[in-house]
């Protein structure tokens, strides 16, 4: 069976970031401006999965971009965000995270954040 992000790596597109464990590329459905993927070189299904050293480079993924991100977008937040399993959201069983720049007045009220998942509990 394809798997979107499988296929990506095999067609070595200009990546945003790349290091041993991981690609980064903007995502195709952004929430924000500058919304990125940061997806496994592996095929592994969720976070759980990651092995200590991928945990370590996808740290540096993470700071890596965030300086990429801050001088091209100047974002004044962000929400790093990962959906583990069908019921959290997660339509594709490839690990994948979620880093989503967030600027002043995006959003009515940001308070609460990752919350919204479930909307009704987002305000507390």
């Amino acid at each position: 069976m394809s798997c979107i992000f499988c296929d990506l790596l095999k067609n070595k597109q200009d990546y945003l970031f790349e290091n041993k464990y991981f690609y980064a590329i903007y995502d195709n459905f952004p929430v924000n401006k500058g919304h990125v993927l940061i997806i496994s070189k592996r095929h592994i299904a969720d976070y759980f999965s990651l092995t200590k050293a991928e945990i370590k480079a996808l740290d540096e993924a993470i700071r890596t971009l965030k300086t990429k991100l801050d001088k091209t977008y100047h974002p004044t937040g962000y929400n790093l965000g990962v959906n583990n399993g069908i019921s959290a959201g997660q339509t594709i069983m490839h690990f994948h995270l979620h880093f989503i720049p967030r600027y002043d007045s995006d959003c009515k009220n940001p308070r609460g954040g990752v919350r919204g998942v479930i909307p009704e509990k987002q305000s507390y």
